[in-house]
């Protein structure tokens, strides 16, 4: 066990607090790969490997501490099980193949059907609106999601959030890798009704998933 793990059970110790409550017992029931939250030894090489580490208000080895040290409003209401991005840099070097993206996916969707997620984070709002983006035409539209993410809080904050990004934005369409036109004309896959029946069946098969977890 790393060092901040056994800082942290100390902590939990010294405030009397039950490290093997029923909230770990919940996660492995009802979360999607909960199971594995035992198997974490502390190492923090989950944490260290992530490229958004230095930004998690707990981070994944920390979540599973928190988790196995019964603090359930704690991790259900943490932005930190939101910052996930997918890039499995912690599932390829976790010594003892936890998959930590998928947990953390698991207890981001259990935090919503407990209605215990945070109310915007914007880790959260960035995967909304790729999926939204994703699901118009079956391809993303990247102006149209960078618009759509500047401009979330209305006009006057999106004109301001796109003027600082201005030099970001000019060297993607210096580089090419962004079109003035794609924002309003794009393209898509060749049958966005038939991807969109795919996507409602794969939604059909994971509320199953869900419900059968709550069971």
């Amino acid at each position: 066990m790393g060092e901040a793990g056994k800082v942290m059970i100390e902590a939990v110790e010294d405030r009397g607090e039950d490290y093997s409550g029923d909230f770990l017992a919940e996660v492995e029931a009802r979360v999607e790969e909960g199971e594995w939250v035992t198997m974490c030894t502390q190492c923090g090489v989950c944490s260290g490997s992530c490229p958004l580490g230095p930004d998690w208000e707990h981070p994944p080895h920390r979540i599973f501490q928190l988790i196995r040290a019964n603090r359930r409003d704690e991790v259900l209401g943490s932005p930190s099980v939101w910052m996930c991005t997918s890039c499995h840099a912690c599932v390829v070097r976790c010594p003892r193949g936890v998959p930590v993206a998928h947990v953390m996916h698991g207890l981001a969707h259990y935090a919503v059907r407990r209605g215990l997620a945070p109310a915007d984070p914007p880790t959260r709002r960035l995967a909304e609106r790729f999926w939204e983006n994703v699901v118009r035409t079956g391809r993303v539209n990247e102006p149209r999601l960078a618009l759509s993410l500047l401009f979330a809080n209305g006009l006057a904050e999106g004109v301001r959030r796109t003027l600082r990004s201005r030099d970001a934005g000019l060297g993607l369409l210096k580089a090419g890798r962004m079109s003035r036109l794609a924002a309003v004309a794009g393209d898509g896959v060749k049958d966005p009704a038939e991807l969109r029946a795919i996507l409602e069946k794969a939604r059909a098969i994971e509320l199953a998933k869900a419900a059968a977890l709550e069971d």
